[in-house]
């Protein structure tokens, strides 16, 4: 890491409105959660300011909407300024969200390629009819503004996958990341400044009082929101006085399905992975397992030893397997789940306690001896902890895992791939995986059943 990479990121920060960045009296602090301290300031939005990006991005659309080959051209050039300062937006993103610098890296590397691979999925102009008669074509419109607010877990990712398939199709955008992660986001945006138009990307950083007044905005056309389900329903119910459109992608509740056939060993591997990988803190994460009881000792060890074995560190050590939770909230509600847990007669067979030193740290943690109906089997814990659960039936299994208010993702494990698609067919989610979990394309539209979500991002379905 350049010596440069490391200064800029504790540099004071700027939003960026109408293709310029905009300093502001107000600002807040943002917290390094391996240390639990104030570490930079980020500027706060006016709601004067806010109106001010509003109106920028309304101003833009006009000329932005009109020429296709033109944003194709601009976003791949926004790929290529990413690309570029790489190094230094990981090295930020760790600091401000505590994933591990080695993963941060591999996914600062990777936005540009997602970012170029979003940019070649076509507009289709589907013909209805073409006869004698008449020929009917059905043409897809850009909307207008889009209000794209982005989550602390995957501040960037998942904030460019909204930008990206807003501005392709034409519309404009006013991005707001989360309070708790907005410096990676607000450097994209000053880096973007003399690629984009002035006015098409506009970057604001606020807390819950700025998202309100972003989706109650009589300028936007359309909300694409990542978060909470609660904060999702208050999105929703803000959009609807003036119909605006929403993508909603919210929680989930994931449960895998291994069967009694798997290797032990593969499967313990990729469950740790779920649980180490950013702390657990990811929408479509594993948050609960069904193992076959004739594999389910055997797995149980196997997790026991691989989790507590793990190293808990500051995410720019290289020595860390796993970073701390992103902010107090989080780690507090992970605490409470799993204290909650224990005392309906749960067992943490490794973890299961919060380590005395600073920072927002949570050991990897498996738990055994509950079942449905304890709240860490019911919620998203959003953390580094798996109830792992046993069955003798595979239907039973299935009838568990849909037996919740969320269906975003879920997966089956068997060495017998027939079988585990046979059964993953049955998961009431948006997306079912058979001997992975996570694992996503761009081509691959991603939303949820039930209360995780309404409608689609990514593929050719997230580009409507």
């Amino acid at each position: 890491m350049t010596s440069d990479a490391v200064a800029r990121d504790v540099a004071p920060f700027a939003m960026t409105i109408g293709g310029e960045p905009v300093a502001t009296e107000q600002t807040f602090g943002v917290i390094n959660p391996a240390t639990g301290e104030v570490f930079a300031e980020s500027p706060d939005c006016t709601a004067e300011q806010l109106d001010l990006a509003v109106d920028a991005a309304t101003q833009a659309f006009r000329q932005w909407s009109r020429d296709e080959d033109r944003r194709r051209r601009a976003v791949l050039a926004c790929a290529d300024v990413i690309e570029a300062h790489a190094e230094q937006l990981a090295a930020l993103r760790t600091r401000e969200q505590g994933m591990v610098l080695k993963d941060s890296l591999r996914f600062a590397r990777r936005w540009p390629a997602r970012i170029r691979d979003f940019a070649t999925i076509p507009i289709p102009v589907e013909v209805v009819q073409d006869d004698d008669v008449a020929r009917v074509e059905l043409r897809r419109r850009p909307l207008g503004v889009v209000a794209a607010i982005a989550p602390w877990n995957f501040p960037v990712l998942l904030a460019m996958a909204k930008v990206v398939n807003a501005l392709i199709a034409g519309n404009t955008v006013v991005l707001k990341p989360s309070p708790y992660t907005p410096l990676t986001t607000l450097r994209i945006g000053e880096l973007l400044c003399d690629v984009l138009p002035p006015g098409v990307l506009n970057v604001v950083a606020g807390g819950d009082d700025l998202g309100s007044l972003l989706t109650h905005h009589p300028g936007v056309s359309k909300i694409s929101f990542t978060g909470s389900v609660e904060a999702g329903l208050q999105v929703a119910a803000a959009a609807a006085k003036d119909l605006k459109r929403v993508t909603l992608e919210l929680g989930g509740n994931d449960a895998a399905i291994v069967l009694d056939d798997v290797d032990v060993d593969r499967v313990t591997d990729a469950l740790i992975d779920q649980i180490t990988f950013n702390c657990g803190q990811v929408c479509i994460a594993v948050k609960r397992v069904y193992v076959h009881e004739h594999v389910y000792p055997a797995l149980v060890e196997a997790l026991a030893e691989r989790a507590g074995s793990l190293r808990l560190g500051d995410g720019m050590d290289p020595d860390t397997d796993m970073g701390p939770l992103c902010n107090a909230m989080q780690v507090e509600r992970v605490t409470e789940l799993v204290d909650d847990a224990k005392a309906a007669g749960g067992q943490a067979v490794t973890g299961g306690q919060r380590p005395a030193r600073p920072g927002y740290f949570y050991p990897a943690t498996i738990v055994t001896n509950v079942s449905d109906g304890v709240r860490l089997v019911d919620e998203e814990q959003f953390g580094p902890v798996l109830p792992v659960m046993p069955f003798a039936d595979v239907e039973d299994a299935v009838r568990r895992a849909n037996a919740t208010t969320y269906g975003l993702g879920g997966s089956v494990w068997s060495a017998d791939t027939a079988r585990a698609t046979e059964v993953a067919s049955q998961l009431e989610c948006g997306v079912a995986w058979v001997n992975r979990h996570t694992r996503t394309d761009y081509r691959v539209p991603m939303g949820g059943w039930k209360s995780s979500g309404i409608g689609v991002e990514r593929g050719v379905q997230g580009l409507d």
